[in-house]
């Protein structure tokens, strides 16, 4: 089963992102703009920005984590 790592941008300024894994990317956007994925996403509104596709979870969480400290990255994100 394929696995993703996402970015997410937030609707609201400043602009935020927020790093992520999952199984399913639809249904967990809908889960962060509903409010009840992560912690950190609540209470925002959010678009995908980023997305890779990883054949085991374990590649995914990997990468998801080498994405959350490479700032440098996210801020292009943030200011395409």
């Amino acid at each position: 089963m394929a696995a993703f790592v996402y970015v997410l941008l937030s609707v609201r300024k400043p602009a935020r992102t927020y790093v992520g894994w999952t199984l399913d990317l639809e249904r967990r956007l809908e889960q962060h703009n509903v409010g009840s994925g992560a912690r950190t996403t609540r209470g925002s509104q959010w678009i995908l920005v980023y997305a890779e596709r990883y054949r085991t979870r374990n590649a995914a969480m990997r990468r998801e984590v080498f994405l959350k400290r490479d700032r440098q990255f996210r801020k292009l994100l943030r200011l395409r």
